[in-house]
C-alpha cells in the first residue's frame, strides 16, 4: 500500500472529493501543503470551500481530470472500476487509497487518535467528543460526518496530537484504522447490501476491536448482547458504559426537561459524581454522552470540561435540528434512516411539547428498505401522520422488489394514518393543508428529504 510522507507535499486527486468524509480529508491535506485537485458529480458548498482554499476542482467526472502530474488518487466506495477518472488511474499505473486508508493513515500522525464506530450515533458522539476537546483547549483535529456549528463545518485541522474521527463499518472500511482508543456505541443490522447479517457484522466490529494496541482502550457499549463475541481475545484494556448498573459508567435519576433535554446523575464505577446537563434529546444521547466522558476521563481531560462541552453542545446539523417554525407548527429535521434510529428520534419527539407528530420519511437505498421492511413499518406506526416519499437510491439501482408506497400500505395496515406522494411538492402542499396549530413535522432520511422543510419555511 502506497504511505504518505507528511513531510514530503505531493499532488493528490479526490474522486468524489464533494463527499462528507472525502472533504474532511481534503482539507486536512490542504492545510498540510498538500496540492489538491478532485471532481466530483455537482457543486456544492462543501466544493466551493475548498476551492476558496485552493483545490482545484472538476465538475464531472472524466478521463481527462487525471493528468500526468498527479501522485497519488484517493477514491471512495461508491466509485467502481468503470468510472472513467479510476480506469484512467489504473491505465497510468497511479498509486491510489481507498478514502480509509488515507484516513487511516492521517491518523497514524496523531499520539491520541480516537475512533468512534456503531451502526447509529457515530456523528453525534464524535461531535460531543470534538467539543469537549475544544472546551478543554487542547486544540484538536477533528473530521465528522456532519456539519458542526462549533467547528464550522465538518473539519477542525489542529496542531496538537488529539484527532477524533468517525469510524464506518461500510465495507469494512473501518478495519484500515489502528487509533489509540476505539469506541463502539451499538451492533445492529444495517448495510445488508455488503454484510450477509448480523453474525458478519458482530465479527467486523470484533476485528475493528483488535486493531488497538496493547495499551489502547476500548469503550464498548456494556448493554449489547453481542459483547462477548466482540470482546473476546482482545489484547487491550476495556472500559464498559450503558444503562445497566454493571458497567464501569453509567446514568442514574435521568429525566428530561420542558424542552425535552436529557439531565442525569454521573455514576462512575458504582460511585455517583456529577450531574450531567444535555442540551439535547433522547435516552440514546445519554448512552452517547457517557462514553464521551469515558473517553475524555481516559485522556485526563478535567470532567468540568465535559460537562461543560455537553451543556453547550446543541446537537450537529441534521440530527433532531429544529429548523425553524411555520404557522405555530415546529419543523425539525432528523438524519435517521434505520428503524432503531427512527425510534430513538420518536422518543425524543415525544418528549417535546406538540400536539400531533408528523413525519415525512424518505427511505434510504433499496436493499436496507427491503431488508427491514417489517422493522421500519413499527417503528413509523409510533407517529401521527406519516408521510412517505420515494426510496433515496444513493449507490443503487431499483431492484424492483420494493416501493415507498408498500411501505405507506404496511403502516396503514397497522392502524397509522400513512400516505404515499410521488413528488415533494405534492407532500408539502398535503402538510400545508393538514397541520395544524403547534403539531411537530419532522423530515426524516439520510436523502435529500430535508428540502421538504426547507422548502415550507422559505429557506
Amino acid at each position: 500500500m502506497y504511505q504518505i510522507d507528511f513531510n514530503k507535499p505531493i499532488h493528490v486527486h479526490f474522486i468524489g472529493i464533494g463527499g462528507i468524509s472525502m472533504s474532511g480529508l481534503a482539507e486536512i491535506l490542504l492545510k498540510e501543503n498538500f496540492r489538491i485537485s478532485g471532481s466530483d458529480a455537482k457543486s456544492s458548498e462543501i466544493v466551493d470551500h475548498l476551492i476558496s482554499l485552493g483545490a482545484i476542482i472538476n465538475i464531472g467526472q472524466c478521463a481527462a481530470n487525471i493528468s500526468d502530474d498527479i501522485d497519488l488518487v484517493v477514491y471512495t466506495a461508491a466509485i467502481h472500476k468503470d468510472n472513467e477518472e479510476f480506469a484512467a488511474c489504473v491505465a497510468k499505473g497511479i498509486p491510489m487509497l481507498t478514502r480509509a486508508q488515507l484516513l487511516g493513515q492521517i491518523m497514524n500522525n496523531y499520539k491520541y487518535s480516537v475512533a468512534v464506530s456503531g451502526t447509529h450515533g457515530k456523528t453525534t458522539t464524535t461531535s460531543m467528543l470534538s467539543q469537549i476537546f475544544i472546551e478543554a483547549d487542547v486544540d484538536p483535529t477533528v473530521s465528522v460526518g456532519g456539519i458542526l456549528d462549533s467547528i464550522g463545518g465538518n473539519i477542525r485541522v489542529g496542531k496538537s496530537d488529539y484527532f477524533v474521527t468517525e469510524a464506518c463499518e461500510y465495507t469494512n472500511s473501518y478495519h484500515a484504522f489502528y487509533p489509540y482508543i476505539s469506541i463502539i456505541l451499538n451492533v445492529d443490522s444495517d448495510h445488508l447490501d455488503f454484510f450477509s447479517g448480523i453474525d458478519e457484522i458482530i465479527e467486523s466490529f470484533h476485528t475493528f476491536a483488535t486493531n488497538l494496541p496493547e495499551n489502547g482502550t476500548l469503550v464498548v457499549n456494556g448493554d449489547m448482547d453481542c459483547l462477548p463475541q466482540v470482546i473476546r481475545d482482545l489484547n487491550t484494556n476495556i472500559l464498559t458504559f450503558g444503562l445497566g448498573e454493571n458497567n464501569q459508567y453509567t446514568a442514574v435519576d435521568i429525566e428530561s426537561d420542558e424542552n425535552g433535554h436529557m439531565n442525569y446523575t454521573l455514576v462512575v464505577d458504582g460511585k455517583r459524581a456529577e450531574q450531567v446537563h444535555l442540551n439535547i434529546g433522547g435516552i440514546h444521547n445519554v448512552t452517547n454522552s457517557l462514553s464521551a466522558i469515558a473517553v475524555a476521563d481516559l485522556l485526563g481531560i478535567e470532567r468540568e470540561f465535559s460537562l461543560a462541552g455537553l451543556a453547550s453542545f446543541g446537537g450537529a446539523h441534521r440530527r433532531f435540528e429544529r429548523k425553524g417554525t411555520l404557522g405555530n407548527v415546529t419543523v425539525i429535521d432528523d438524519y435517521a434512516h434505520h428503524p432503531t434510529e427512527i425510534k430513538a428520534t420518536l422518543t425524543t419527539a415525544m418528549n417535546t411539547p406538540h400536539n400531533e407528530l408528523w413525519v415525512v420519511f424518505q427511505p434510504h437505498t433499496y436493499t436496507r428498505t427491503h431488508a427491514l421492511f417489517d422493522e421500519f413499518a413499527d417503528a413509523l406506526k409510533g407517529f401521527d401522520h406519516v408521510l412517505l416519499v420515494d426510496i433515496y437510491a444513493a449507490r443503487e439501482k431499483d431492484t424492483g422488489l420494493v416501493h415507498a408506497k408498500d411501505l405507506a400500505a404496511r403502516i396503514k395496515e397497522l392502524g397509522t394514518d400513512a400516505r404515499y406522494f410521488s413528488s415533494f411538492d405534492t407532500a408539502e402542499n398535503y402538510l400545508l393543508l393538514n397541520c395544524k396549530k403547534n403539531d411537530l413535522l419532522i423530515t426524516m432520511g439520510a436523502g435529500d428529504v430535508y428540502l421538504i422543510g426547507e422548502e415550507l419555511l422559505g429557506k
